[in-house]
Order: C-alpha cells, then sequence, then structure tokens
C-alpha cells in the first residue's frame, strides 16, 4: 500500500476555513494523541514552506523559549 500522510491530510483540510483550522490545532492538542502529531507536522511544514524569513525567524525564537521552561 502506497499511502502517502501529506496527501491525506491535505486533502482532509482542502477549503477548510482559519476557525476550522484552529479547532482541528486546538483538538490535536487537547486529545494529546500522539497519532495526531503527524498531521500536526504536515501543518507545520506547509506553514513554514508559506512564511517569510522573518516569519520563520519569530517562530523559532518562540519555539526555543518555550522549550526552555
Amino acid at each position: 500500500m502506497n499511502f502517502q500522510i501529506r496527501q491525506a491530510i491535505t486533502s482532509n483540510v482542502q477549503g477548510d476555513s482559519a476557525a476550522e483550522f484552529r479547532d482541528t490545532v486546538e483538538d490535536a492538542i487537547e486529545r494529546g494523541d500522539e497519532h495526531l502529531l503527524p498531521g500536526l507536522g504536515v501543518f507545520l511544514e506547509k506553514w513554514w514552506n508559506t512564511s517569510s524569513p522573518d516569519e520563520q525567524q519569530q517562530f523559532t525564537e518562540k519555539l526555543s523559549k518555550a522549550f526552555q521552561n
């Protein structure tokens, strides 16, 4: 079986509104199920690839701080 997780996740959320994406992310975090982590990873990858260098820098600075606590 040739299962492409990126394609599956993209198909499942294509056309979702910003509110729907927020709900999806918050639900995944609230559940805490590890099987949802690949989906969040796909979201991060899509965001990263469409973000400016400044946005990426801000994100990595916040991420670094979050893991220092």
